[in-house]
Parts: structure tokens; C-alpha cells; sequence
């Protein structure tokens, strides 16, 4: 099933070594944040051990040790997405920055009144409620890509829905709330058919699969570091560097800047022009770390293994009476919803607690995908490579144990 050694890799991951309530702590909540092996909490203390100091002012050593660590992280973040070069990456806090930096720099400027913005109906509030304020802005106009009742996206009127008003397409590759792996490589396509630039949101992507920003042909690309193993408040955007360069600043401050007199300032180049103020350091250098670790051992073996307790999950889950699982695509990575009959996620969650089993309940920031099943949340399990079959047991223990409490 899987040449992995993970108990071995679980001794890298110092928080999974506890108990809750008595019972060994089953981390099942990934999808909202994942936990950090001691290979990134030891090179951010190191860091801060070591180099602490801001990164391109200063001729000091430590200043020079923490820019060439920082730019190191810079160039593995372009390698982990196959980015031609190290300045079509920008460090932002995380996809949700990085939507609203292309919402506000590279869409707002064209879009008029009667415009669009094509959308898809499973998307996390951070890929919609940008594009909503553009839209009121300026007196445009949200499309959305409907989906199935299996949790997929409903393509059979998508030809229709790119049209000459569509200004941009920003998908999720991969839903949060149901793990719905989304054909993002041939929406991309047709977009670009009828040029129509694409924003991937690789949020849920990038923790479970590879990811290859020149295969994709994608204009944009964003993630987040806290749900692939790195710190919070990190991400990177992704930009072909062509629109890049056409781009202006969203924020302005030091750094962003070559020159600055009361007359005129002049910007600095990619990607620093992007980044205004003191980024932060220690996390870009946590984002290298994590990316290296997943890299060391190996993408492939951690998705294959990932999706095997996935579909573990999903056959003993399955295999209850009274449980419903919201989300059965074909396609998916990681995610496990569900209802349990007669019971509130927000009780089922609790109670879980109380088994040690950690997971997330309510809607998951996609209250529209909420809305299109006529529930008001769900039970979600979500999966790292650091889980194991027995933390599925544990899991359904948890749900019959729910299910004799409310009996």
C-alpha cells in the first residue's frame, strides 16, 4: 500500500505525541491548518538564533545571512511550482492576500461597468468575496460555474459562460469543504482559447499533489504555507512575470521602492515590488524548510498514500448506517464530510474532542456550497501523510460513539 515509514515520519511531528481526554491525539482537522515536523520549527529558531535582521538593507553579516536564506526560500518555492523564474514568486500572508494583490492590481484597473467575473460555486469565501467587492465597485457582475450533487462542477454550460465580458477565471484546484479535485488544466485552456486570464487557488492543492504552474498555463497561482506543513501567515503568489511587470503596487511602503521623492516614486523591480515593509522572514524561511521536507520524501509516495486513507475512510465511514457523505466526486484529495442523522456537526465535533479526535465542523468558509446541499455545515475529517489507518478507526469509534449518545 505504501513504501513509507510513518511512524518514523510521525517522530517529526512533535505534536502529534500527546494525548487528549486520555486518548492519543488523532489530528484529522489538515484542511484548515496543518501540524510543522521539528525540520521547520528548528529553522525558524534558527533564525532567530542565529540571523535574525532584515533582509536587503543591510551590508552587516546577519543582515547578508537572512537575505541569502529568505531569496533561498524564494527559489525553492519556484522550483516546488516549476515557475521559470525567481520573480514571478511574491511572499504574501497567504492565498487569500495573494487573490485580493491580483484583485486589486491586475483586475481592477480593466474592469468596467457590465463586466464579469467567472467564479465556481464550491470556491472558499477568499475567492469570492474579493471579487464581490470588485463587482459592487465598479458595477460588475459575478458568474458561477454550478456543481452537481456530487460535488462536481457542472461543465456542460462552462463554454457559455466564457464570454467576451469575462475578465478573469479564478477557480479552486481543490475544494476545501468536499475535496473535490477540480479539470482546473482544461478550464485554463478554454479560458485562454477565448483570452481570458486564470487564478488558480492552490490552497488545498499543493499539501496533496504536485504542482507545475507551466503545465497548467495558469496566469496566477496562489497557496498557502500553514496548510502544507509551514508556518502561519505565509504564502506566495504566483504571476506569468509579462503580467507581473504590467502590474502596479497594491501597498506601498519600504522595499516596494528603487527611489522615493515628494514629486514621484519610482518602483522597484520583481518581486519586490509587491512586497512592501518587513516581510515576514522567518516564515518564508519555515515555507523553504517545509517544502524541502515534503521534497525529501517525495510528493508522489505522500498524495498515493494520502489517498489511500482517504478511500479507507470513505469505505468504513460508508459503511455506517445513519451517515451521509457530502461530497462523492470521482476525483478527490483529502477531505471526508459528512452529516450524521439526527445529530449537529457542532455536537459531533465536540464529542470527538472528547475521543481525542480532532476534526472541523461548520460550513468551512464555502457557505454557498452549504447552501446548494441545504445544510448548514458538516462534519469534516481531512488527512495528512502523518495519519494512519488506526487514526481511522479512531474516527469511526468517535462517529458510533456520537450515534449511541444521541441514540
Amino acid at each position: 500500500m505504501s513504501g513509507l515509514d510513518i511512524q518514523a515520519i510521525r517522530k517529526d511531528f512533535p505534536i502529534l505525541e500527546q494525548e487528549i481526554y486520555g486518548f492519543p491525539l488523532a489530528y484529522l482537522d489538515n484542511a484548515a491548518s496543518s501540524q510543522k515536523p521539528v525540520q521547520v520549527i528548528d529553522a525558524v529558531a534558527n533564525y532567530y538564533r542565529k540571523d535574525n535582521a532584515n533582509v536587503h538593507r543591510g551590508v552587516h553579516r546577519l543582515s547578508q545571512r537572512a537575505t541569502d536564506a529568505y531569496e533561498g526560500a524564494r527559489s525553492k518555492v519556484r522550483g516546488f511550482l516549476n515557475a521559470q523564474s525567481d520573480k514571478e514568486i511574491v511572499f504574501v500572508r497567504g492565498a487569500t492576500e495573494a487573490i485580493n494583490l491580483v484583485a486589486h492590481s491586475f483586475v481592477r484597473p480593466m474592469l468596467n461597468s457590465g463586466d464579469e467575473i467567472l467564479i465556481s460555486h464550491m470556491e472558499h469565501h477568499a475567492n469570492i468575496v474579493p471579487w464581490q467587492m470588485l463587482c459592487d465597485d465598479v458595477g460588475a457582475k459575478l458568474v458561477v460555474i454550478p456543481m452537481t450533487q456530487r460535488g462536481e462542477l457542472d461543465l456542460s454550460t462552462f463554454d457559455d459562460l466564457l464570454t467576451a465580458k469575462t475578465k478573469i477565471m479564478a477557480v479552486g484546484q481543490v475544494s476545501n469543504a468536499l475535496g473535490t479535485i477540480n479539470p482546473v488544466k482544461m478550464m485554463t485552456e478554454k479560458a485562454h482559447a477565448k483570452g481570458i486570464p486564470v487564478l488558480i487557488d492552490g490552497a488545498q492543492a499543493v499539501p496533496h499533489m504536485p504542482a507545475d504552474v507551466q503545465d497548467l498555463d495558469c496566469d496566477f497561482y496562489v497557496f498557502s504555507g500553514h496548510k502544507m506543513f509551514a508556518p502561519t501567515g505565509i504564502g506566495a503568489l504566483y504571476g506569468k512575470q509579462a503580467l507581473l511587470e504590467e502590474m502596479v503596487p497594491w501597498q506601498g511602503g519600504g522595499d516596494m521602492i528603487l527611489s522615493v521623492s515628494f514629486e514621484k516614486t519610482q518602483y522597484n523591480e520583481l518581486p519586490y515590488k509587491f512586497e512592501a515593509g518587513t516581510p515576514n522572514i522567518s516564515g518564508a524561511i519555515g515555507l523553504g524548510a517545509a517544502i524541502d521536507y515534503m521534497q525529501s520524501i517525495g510528493i508522489p509516495e505522500l498524495a498515493a498514500y494520502e489517498h489511500s486513507l482517504l478511500d479507507y475512510a470513505t469505505q468504513k465511514v460508508g459503511e455506517l448506517e445513519g451517515i451521509q457523505i457530502i461530497g462523492t466526486a470521482e476525483k478527490k484529495a483529502s477531505v471526508l464530510s459528512f452529516m450524521i442523522d439526527g445529530v449537529h456537526p457542532h455536537d459531533v465535533g465536540t464529542i470527538f474532542d472528547q475521543q481525542g479526535v480532532a476534526i472541523r465542523t461548520g460550513h468551512h468558509c464555502a457557505q454557498p456550497v452549504m447552501q446548494f446541499f441545504g445544510i448548514p455545515a458538516t462534519a469534516r475529517a481531512s488527512f495528512a501523510f502523518y495519519n494512519t489507518m488506526d487514526e481511522v478507526d479512531a474516527l469511526v469509534d468517535a462517529i458510533q460513539k456520537v450515534q449511541e449518545l444521541f441514540a
